[in-house]
């Protein structure tokens, strides 16, 4: 099995001086650090409030927001025990709040295994997020103020990105708004992943607005790949195609198609979204899998992933900064 900075892109010949391989080399031990730290750290005494905290935690998931926390850390004086509990904190928020995503948008499986309101339900899968969220609060608190407060702030935003995607957009410009959703819901937490590897390590305090923007940038940057991996036949994926049209989920490539003033986009989204049945909804999502509209959303990804990038030119040159580059080119890349 891959370790995890492998998978983003960060071994091999480009990461090959005994510099980058002690700062690699460190930052997948303490992801493995991470690993028994989150198993000690959701255990709850009641066994059901047990399994439900820990389900997707157990699932897997790719680690990428303690990854760039880690590698941030290295700004400082490296990885140690309060840059792993800031670690945990990103994580377990993280968890939490898919639990509540899932309800929300009623999704049926998450990494692979159903998803814990249909495990158990509604209900218990609301609380399981909660008591997460109460978790990372906890492991949050030691490690001072000006930490509490940052995870304080980025729950903020994710509950305030889930709110603004379940209004809609009302008057406002429907990509703007998508945007932003995206910048709430998944560049804040990648955001503060970030900014917290430069402040639990004491990292250059001048460090922390450069982090917080490469993360807020690279976050929305992922989503919008995804939003065209959604429409991928590629196997690999592990998603059905068209998961997110089908749910009714308004993606870039939609929201672009919906903007075009034409006959021939307004007809494809009167089948994507009244379709007479299966077979014409399937035709019409390989449909707009073709339309120029996806390349406008991976153009609009290479921007989001440019600005990340131009963010990071304030750090020293070294493996730190090549490390992050190469996370954000991964996170782009994979469409290609």
């Amino acid at each position: 099995m891959p370790s995890v900075t492998s998978a983003f892109g960060l071994r091999g010949p480009h990461f090959a001086t005994p510099a980058d391989k002690r700062v690699i080399d460190a930052v997948d031990s303490g992801l493995e650090r991470l690993e028994v730290l989150l198993d000690e750290h959701l255990q709850v005494a009641d066994p059901v409030a047990d399994a439900a905290a820990r389900y997707l935690k157990e699932a897997g998931g790719k680690r990428a927001r303690p990854l760039l926390l880690l590698l941030a850390a290295h700004l400082g004086r490296g990885i140690d025990d309060e840059v792993l509990a800031a670690a945990e904190v990103v994580e377990i928020t993280h968890l939490a709040s898919l639990y509540h995503d899932d309800v929300m948008d009623e999704a049926e499986t998450r990494r692979g295994v159903p998803a814990a309101h249909i495990a158990w339900s509604n209900s218990v899968a609301i609380l399981a997020g909660d008591l997460l969220f109460a978790r990372a609060g906890a492991v949050s608190a030691p490690l001072g103020t000006e930490v509490a407060q940052l995870q304080a702030r980025t729950f903020e935003r994710l509950c305030l990105g889930q709110l603004h995607e379940t209004l809609g957009p009302g008057e406002a410009d429907p990509v703007a708004h998508y945007l932003q959703v995206l910048s709430d819901k998944t560049g804040s937490l990648i955001a503060a992943a970030a900014e917290l590897g430069v402040l639990v390590s004491g990292a250059d305090a001048g460090y922390r607005e450069a982090l917080r923007d490469f993360g807020e940038r690279i976050g929305v940057a992922f989503q919008l790949v995804d939003d065209a991996i959604d429409l991928s036949d590629d196997p690999e994926t592990g998603k059905d195609r068209g998961t997110d049209v089908r749910a009714g989920v308004q993606t870039l490539p939609v929201l672009l198609l919906r903007a075009r003033d034409d006959a021939a986009s307004a007809a494809l989204v009167a089948r994507l979204e009244s379709p007479a049945d299966e077979a014409e909804l399937t035709a019409a999502i390989a449909e707009l899998a073709e339309h120029p509209v996806v390349d406008e959303a991976l153009a609009e990804a290479d921007r989001w992933q440019r600005q990340a990038l131009e963010a990071l030119q304030v750090l020293p040159a070294g493996t730190v900064r090549r490390a992050l580059e190469a996370f954000a080119k991964h996170v782009v890349s994979r469409t290609r």
